[in-house]
């Protein structure tokens, strides 16, 4: 049974299966929807499990389109500006494919999606994707404190409790190691950009350099250096129109127990893994990712 939150609007949903994945029911009632959508040629789709990156990416690719012009990325919050394509709930935030379906070409919209369950017009369109993938132990920490704070998702209950969810893939969009493996398998099939957040972290203005690339546009030093500001951390923390405060009237988040832009650091999960977890974790990871391509740092 979904759990009635202390706020009397908002209960929260439970996870039903979507093909095998675990999706939380307010977004997998809307999925006969979002698995026809159809998408067109010139659409970007930004793709990540969540808490790895997505807004920060939509910024980055938001300065780059309108050349480093800030004030035209504030014309709107992100959640404007880029649609979420399986979003489900609740008003006064639109149903994602509705949203898309009005937004003008071009068009950015995001996923959290398995590549498996991708709209395949997506593919059918040739769209060019940024995949963006985080450590698995900075990203459960993460989607925990966002769980906690975000009434629409799914109860996370305690940390010991999601920290065994998270490696059963019992949380929304199901199992952390069939998402970033699954995408990364398939990105050299299709116009994929595979991202890490710590490479991100470690060197902003050479990964910014890379979806400039990708998206095959031209930007003078000076309006690069001008978009690696504006999208630290930082900065970005501070503006109302990427840190989701715009939505504080909604009702659904609690940016008093946790800020929709927490920490955004690598090894915070330092804080919360116990010496018991880590080893549990670790041995777990290695059976997970036997044989995988993909190697993570952990630490900066």
């Amino acid at each position: 049974m979904a759990e009635q939150n202390s706020t009397p609007d908002f209960v929260r949903p439970v996870l039903v299966p979507i093909e095998g994945v675990q999706i939380q029911s307010n977004f997998a009632a809307n999925w006969d929807r979002v698995k026809v959508f159809q998408a067109k040629p010139d659409d970007l789709l930004i793709a990540t499990y969540p808490k790895a990156g997505t807004t920060w990416v939509s910024e980055i690719v938001d300065l780059i389109n309108n050349k480093g012009d800030t004030e035209k990325c504030k014309r709107a919050p992100t959640h404007e500006r880029v649609a979420f394509l399986e979003f489900g709930a609740p008003k006064p935030l639109p149903i994602g494919v509705e949203q898309a379906a009005k937004m003008p070409s071009p068009r950015m919209i995001k996923t959290h999606l398995p590549y498996q369950l991708v709209p395949k017009s997506f593919w059918e369109q040739n769209c060019k994707v940024i995949y963006v993938a985080r450590n698995a132990k900075d990203n459960v920490v993460s989607y925990y404190h966002f769980d906690k704070m975000n009434r629409i998702q799914s109860n996370p209950g305690t940390w010991e409790e999601y920290f065994e969810n998270f490696i059963e893939g019992n949380v929304s969009f199901g199992s952390w190691y069939d998402h970033v493996k699954n995408w990364w398998e398939n990105k050299d099939r299709h116009r994929i950009l595979y991202m890490f957040y710590e490479d991100m972290k470690k060197d902003l203005r050479k990964e910014i350099l890379r979806v400039v690339h990708f998206l095959e546009k031209e930007l003078p030093d000076e309006i690069i250096d001008k978009i690696v500001h504006h999208t630290t951390f930082e900065v970005m923390k501070e503006n109302p129109m990427a840190n989701y405060s715009s939505l504080a009237g909604a009702g659904f988040l609690d940016h008093k127990m946790s800020h929709f832009m927490r920490k955004g650091s690598v090894g915070d999960w330092k804080n919360y893994f116990t010496v018991a977890q880590n080893e549990r974790f670790d041995a777990d990871y290695k059976k997970k990712m036997e044989g995988a391509m993909l190697k993570f740092v952990t630490e900066l």
